[in-house]
């Protein structure tokens, strides 16, 4: 019989790279999302054919009969994110992401699906790594710290602590997994986001061209990578809650060297021009992924070139020739 999925957030990055690859396994799908982010693009209409989808805001109760009720699974990815959005209106990121799950908890209380997933945020554990109250690579046990709490910024990840306590504390007859997303890039993410400003600055032959944070270090994973993480740890067999970090831990690197290589692949040499990083933005992000390779001992993340190479291949950039030096 058909997996039966509920994904929220589902016209979003994250969430149609995973009903893709759900629809590719059989699965049987309901998308909720407002649109407010998600958009109807041809993407989306690619496979509406093949889904159902459900527009409603869950900052509202999700009235009965919206939804059927005997869900295998259900995803939960809709969320108010991006450092612009954040920073702009966090009132609207904590009702927004607060509203959301308490009413998709609501929702679980009354239908009673097999297992829930909550993305969560590495923005969790920065306050703690900032103090060294945690280490880095940063483990999901690190304690919630705020290191400025009256901060705009400090706002989603305050969030998605609550849903995170929502959700452990509440769904006591389903599976419960929350993933910890670290970093997580690919084709459609919205320009919200490094290395999608990074491509359209190549697309303008933007020169010089701007950095923020140059020094600051971060390590990135694919989306469809994060998408099997995400697949998997939602299938594994254990009743007991799980809280896994999901990213990669491989290729650390500064936001300079990024730029390097997102223009060497492209064939573009600007000067760079390096600028102070955002307010309140970690200097250093890295997960501790020991639980997740526990858990699926055979998962691989993408390595980072060939990931940047589909993303610039996603929004026509030519890439560079290697010299025959090069090849050699």
């Amino acid at each position: 019989m058909a997996e039966r999925v509920l994904i929220t957030g589902g016209a979003g990055f994250i969430g149609l790279h995973l009903t893709r690859r759900l629809l590719a396994e059989g699965a049987r799908i309901t998308l909720v999302d407002d649109f407010s982010r998600g958009r109807r693009d041809d993407a989306l209409r690619d496979i509406e054919g093949e889904v159902e989808v459900v527009r409603h805001d869950l900052t509202r109760q999700i009235p009965d009969g919206l939804l059927p009720g005997d869900f295998d699974a259900v995803y939960h990815l809709a969320a108010a994110v991006g450092v612009q959005q954040v920073t702009r209106d966090p009132g609207h990121v904590l009702r927004t992401n607060i509203l959301a799950a308490t009413h998709l908890l609501d929702w679980c209380d009354r239908t009673g699906p097999g297992a829930v997933f909550l993305s969560s945020t590495s923005e969790f554990a920065d306050g703690a790594a900032q103090l060294g109250a945690a280490p880095l690579p940063t483990p999901e046990n690190a304690p919630f710290v705020l290191t400025r709490p009256h901060s705009a910024r400090s706002s989603y990840a305050l969030s998605k602590a609550v849903a995170e306590l929502m959700l452990l504390q509440r769904a006591s007859s389903t599976r419960v997994r929350i993933g910890r997303y670290y970093n997580i890039y690919g084709p459609r993410m919205g320009n919200a986001h490094v290395i999608p400003q990074f491509i359209e600055r190549v697309v303008k032959g933007v020169h010089p061209f701007t950095v923020y944070g140059g020094d600051q270090t971060r390590a990135f994973c694919y989306v469809d990578d994060a998408v099997d993480a995400t697949v998997r740890l939602m299938r594994l067999p254990t009743d007991a809650p799980l809280v896994v970090n999901i990213g990669n831990d491989q290729e650390e690197l500064a936001m300079t060297e990024l730029a390097r290589r997102l223009l060497a692949l492209a064939g573009a040499r600007p000067e760079l021009d390096v600028r102070d990083a955002p307010e309140n933005s970690p200097a250093r992000r890295l997960p501790d992924l020991t639980t997740l390779r526990r858990l699926l001992p055979d998962w691989r993340p993408m390595d980072l070139d060939s990931g940047l190479r589909a993303m610039l291949d996603w929004y026509g950039v030519p890439l560079a020739t290697p010299s025959p030096e090069a090849s050699r």
